[in-house]
């Protein structure tokens, strides 16, 4: 599924990650820890080919991600992967669905299609009477699920998740986590999570710990 070789990356004269190669295999849930400023959202930015090693290559489903054009990057990351952020990063002025929707309207799916999939999603997450509701009119765990939502849209094979449970209480944050084996479950997807929350790391089928830039070990 997801392939890297050799990654490194530095911001002005330092060093952020100093030479990554893992690989992640289709329908894994993966959690990366480790302490504050040892890359981890680096990484997964990396990753998610929203931003570029100084070296090194990333392959996902056999395809050299950053050997492509701007223009086909920009696609494939809109078709290939979705993306769920510990701040949600919900548009305010747009209800539950439309902001599920953006992602696929972006993508210049059938408007029709896309409507009908994010009711389908935010129906499977438990959100069908809050549709209409905007950001604010939702709790903390309502907003998170738009965002799993959101991501979904487009039905990516991998979803990268950075801290999405850091501002949810402990049930919430139970419940988030739960939420993720239930959809790979379902629907077959693999989750990259960089996570400082035990139990979720805890309940991944791999965890992988980076420190001071580099792979410290992994753990099943």
């Amino acid at each position: 599924m997801l392939r890297a070789t050799n990654l490194e990356k530095s911001y002005g004269e330092l060093p952020v990650l100093k030479g990554i190669d893992l690989e992640i295999n289709k329908g894994e849930v993966v959690a990366i820890v480790g302490a504050s400023g040892a890359g981890k959202s680096t990484l997964l930015h990396i990753l998610g080919t929203l931003d570029m090693p100084d070296r090194g290559k990333v392959f996902i489903q056999d395809i050299d991600v950053f050997g492509q054009s701007a223009k086909n990057l920009a696609a494939f990351r809109n078709k290939s992967i979705g993306f769920v952020f510990q701040f949600h990063n919900l548009l305010p002025e747009f209800s539950a669905l439309e902001n599920v929707m953006i992602p696929g309207l972006i993508g210049r799916r059938d408007d029709k299609a896309v409507k009908q999939r994010a009711t389908e999603l935010l129906e499977m997450l438990g959100l069908f009477d809050r549709i209409t509701h905007k950001p604010a009119e939702l709790s903390g765990g309502e907003q998170q699920r738009v965002a799993v939502a959101r991501a979904m849209i487009n039905s990516p094979q991998l979803i990268l998740a950075d801290e999405p449970s850091g501002n949810l209480d402990s049930k919430n944050a139970v419940d988030l986590h739960n939420l993720f084996f239930q959809l790979r479950k379902e629907l077959g997807q693999t989750f990259i999570i960089v996570t400082h929350n035990a139990e979720l790391a805890g309940m991944s089928d791999r965890k992988i710990e980076l420190k001071d830039g580099r792979i410290k070990k992994t753990t099943a």
